[in-house]
């Protein structure tokens, strides 16, 4: 039988646990439901690791490797932190990387109502109006 060795880096086994699949790695995170979704963002060629397009699922990512992505109406910019080792509750989700993506814009919430100064009391077209906006849907 063999020592093993004493050397990290020449361990095999230590090299595949530094690194991890792209998607996988998503998917641990929480940032997709499932594997799927992940992979079909990534064969699409929406999501860029380091600058570079990724376009196989497959991509080994590890710590310290940026990635961009759009992700609803915005676009994240995540710093791998640490390989995942199961997909867990979303506490430790949050340690494997670090957000990058600059704030959100605040949006003011549509139909408030908001009139120009001046503008005097709304007719009742107006009334209508404002009303069909801020009913729920």
């Amino acid at each position: 039988m063999t020592p093993p060795p004493e050397d990290p880096a020449a361990d095999p086994a230590a090299e595949t646990a530094a690194n991890q699949r792209l998607d996988r790695w998503l998917w641990f995170a929480r940032f997709f439901k499932s594997r799927t979704l992940a992979a079909k963002l990534v064969t699409s060629g929406k999501i860029r690791v380091n600058s570079e397009r990724a376009s196989k699922a497959s991509r080994l990512v590890r710590a310290g490797d940026v990635l961009t992505f759009p992700l609803g109406p915005h676009i994240r910019v995540i710093k791998i932190l640490a390989p995942g080792t199961r997909r867990g509750p979303a506490s430790e989700a949050q340690l494997l990387y670090e957000d990058l993506s600059p704030p959100a814009p605040i949006a003011p919430a549509p139909g408030t109502g908001e009139r120009e100064k001046g503008a005097g009391r709304p007719t009742k077209a107006d009334r209508r109006q404002i009303d069909r906006l801020k009913r729920p849907q």
